[in-house]
């Protein structure tokens, strides 16, 4: 059984992983550096742990420290417990779930080990492709479609957000767990990795070129890519050349796109197997 600590100084050191959770510069350059992302709230936690995430430490309020008692009887780690306005000090926000985990990160396949990995849903066929997507709950919300909608794994460009920013982890109620991911070094020219292991790039975009995501849908690529760029300017000018296909939803009403995340789920459900 973890060891209950209660901690009344909102300097202690012991606290140090979850001081500043609301400063998103300072989180980028820490959390990956230190090896470390924070998981919030019951649900996210447990899944975190499910998905073989190790646990630096917990910090709870008193409420919530029965709720978690099964998962303290299983634990190591120093578990805080702290006072709702000494969570406040510290992560410098209201932190309403009154549950924090700091968890260790594992080490991230390469894109090639990722794409010849088999899963629990075999060897990949289907991945989404998120090209500097940089709005965390963007990216959360992408990763929560992917998980729902059964895409086998996410590859994110060299400039794309962190998924295990605490944002993004929130956003995708823990999802980012499910969905394996490694990042690309080199985009655009990683696309000949995606093409020697048999993968259509799909861009989705509004070129004058491109064809109806239903035509896509009806074709069944054995292995395909689906490809959504950053928020606002949609993919690049060397991301739409690196591609195979062109892939366009139709719109009504004078509306001409979707929000990138919007986009990812009407993609992934209508290319679904």
């Amino acid at each position: 059984m973890a060891q209950l600590i209660t901690v009344d100084d909102p300097a202690d050191p012991r606290l140090h992983d979850y001081t500043n959770l609301t400063d998103v510069a300072l989180r980028r350059r820490r959390e990956p550096a230190e090896g470390l992302f924070i998981a919030e709230g019951e649900k996210v936690i447990r899944r975190a742990g499910n998905a073989g995430y190790g646990m630096r430490s917990m910090m709870l309020t008193p409420k919530w420290v029965d709720t978690m008692a099964d998962l303290i009887d299983e634990l190591t780690c120093p578990v805080y417990v702290v006072s709702p306005e000494l969570a406040e000090s510290v992560t410098g926000y209201h932190v309403h779930r009154g549950a924090l985990a700091s968890m260790a990160r594992n080490p991230l396949p390469t894109p090639a080990e990722l794409l010849e990995s088999a899963g629990s849903r075999g060897t990949p066929r289907r991945v989404a492709l998120f090209e500097d997507m940089v709005d965390h709950a963007n990216l959360g919300a992408a990763f929560r479609n992917a998980a729902a909608l059964g895409v086998d794994a996410v590859l994110l460009t060299p400039r794309c957000a962190d998924p295990l920013y605490r944002r993004s982890v929130k956003v995708s109620m823990g999802t980012v767990f499910a969905v394996p991911y490694a990042r690309l070094e080199s985009w655009p020219h990683d696309a000949d990795t995606l093409r020697a292991h048999g993968f259509e790039l799909a861009a989705l975009c509004l070129s004058d070129d491109s064809v109806d995501l239903d035509e896509l849908a009806a074709r069944r690529p054995e292995k395909l890519a689906l490809m959504l760029g950053t928020e606002g300017d949609g993919l690049s000018p060397a991301a739409l050349a690196a591609a195979d296909v062109h892939v366009r939803i139709p719109m009504e009403a004078g509306v001409d796109s979707l929000n990138v995340a919007a986009a990812s789920a009407v993609a992934f459900y209508a290319t679904r197997p």
